[in-house]
């Protein structure tokens, strides 16, 4: 298949959970065969802090207008079997309409539906989603189910919803040599939003403040100057893609927090709680609604609803914290890698071409 992409970004991933996702996905569609071109605007934020400036298994179109890759972006899709138009893509709705014009068959993939209809049930349309909502896709992916995939088709009008979630790229995310910086009892990889706060502080932050013998670490970008550190927490401001095996394997545990309009909906797995998984760091996570059909609580991973819950994993014992962690491991390379993924893809377009 020859695919054409429309997304955010996958040049930065700089507080950007759209481009590792993509990253893992292209690169096992390029080696099952299939020829992926993906098409990004070229905004100063991502432009700033890229750390992929051209794709090994695909084709990367950065532009600085729409108006300027158009023409170009027709011809590829002529012979193209699908478009592929994300969340957050800068130009979704021209890329849609040049998508409709082609025989190409089009698809609109949310990598934020949680957040799109939050904010479509609060008056505020999200940008990339036109007047007619999704009414007009052949097919609709959501990288959440549940919830999610009903909203998609009663509120927005898809016609056919199918989940794709994220993935894990076992050639990148594995067991690494621990490093210093990263050392910690309790990490937590993440950019800061607002509505994963409450729960990052009851999980994080309380049980840092009691445990002060203990070294909490948080990885990601945007932190507030206000954000309530403690003296056992560290910072590291950013933490690329090739360095997120480091960062887990160098934690006895990580944390897994989901922002508030998702775990909401549930069947909600981060790209990240994949990684971790893949790495062998046993996984501390808060919970929702469809959580144990990607991973066993208590078997593959140890489920926190409160600082007493994180307080009580941190002082598991050792071998019962690495036999948790070795079974998470386990399931994530056998049922949520980028190939597993890759495969799904090509059944749901499959069914079209």
């Amino acid at each position: 298949m020859k695919l054409v992409v429309f997304g955010l970004s996958v040049s930065s991933s700089w507080g950007n959970g759209h481009a590792t996702i993509w990253r893992g996905l292209i690169k096992a569609l390029h080696r099952r065969g299939h020829r992926t071109i993906f098409y990004e605007r070229d905004v100063p934020y991502y432009a700033s802090h890229r750390d992929l400036t051209h794709g090994e298994s695909f084709d990367l179109r950065l532009y600085g207008r729409w108006e300027e890759v158009r023409g170009a972006a027709f011809d590829e899709l002529e012979d193209a079997d699908a478009a592929i138009i994300t969340s957050y893509c800068t130009d979704a709705i021209e890329a849609f309409a040049l998508a409709r014009s082609s025989d190409a068959l089009s698809v609109f993939y949310d990598l934020d539906a949680p957040v799109t209809i939050a904010a479509l049930r609060d008056g505020k349309r999200p940008f990339y989603i036109g007047a007619d909502g999704l009414k007009g896709y052949d097919a609709v992916l959501s990288y959440t189910g549940g919830a999610s995939l009903v909203a998609l088709r009663d509120e927005l009008g898809a016609r056919s919803v199918y989940p794709l979630y994220g993935s894990v790229d076992p050639g990148l995310h594995r067991k690494a040599p621990e490093i210093d910086e990263f050392r910690a009892d309790l990490s937590y990889l993440g950019t800061y939003a607002e509505d994963r706060q409450k729960a990052l502080s009851e999980l994080f932050i309380k049980p840092a403040k009691r445990l002060r013998e203990k070294r909490f670490l948080i990885g990601g970008s945007l932190y507030p100057e206000g954000f309530p550190w403690a003296d056992n927490i560290f910072f590291v401001r950013h933490v690329p893609p090739p360095a997120h095996p480091a960062f887990y394997s160098s934690s006895a545990s990580t944390l897994n927090v989901t922002r508030g309009a998702m775990a909401a909906m549930g069947w909600c797995p981060s790209g990240r709680l994949f990684e971790a998984a893949a790495c062998g760091t046993h996984i501390i996570s808060d919970t929702w609604p469809g959580l144990d059909e990607f991973f066993i609580p208590g078997e593959e991973i140890t489920i926190a609803g409160s600082a007493d819950d994180v307080v009580e994993a941190l002082g598991m014992d050792e071998a019962k914290r690495r036999k948790i962690a070795e079974a998470g491991r386990e399931r994530a390379l056998k049922d949520h890698t980028a190939e597993k993924r890759a495969i799904e893809l090509e059944g749901i377009l499959g069914a079209y071409i």
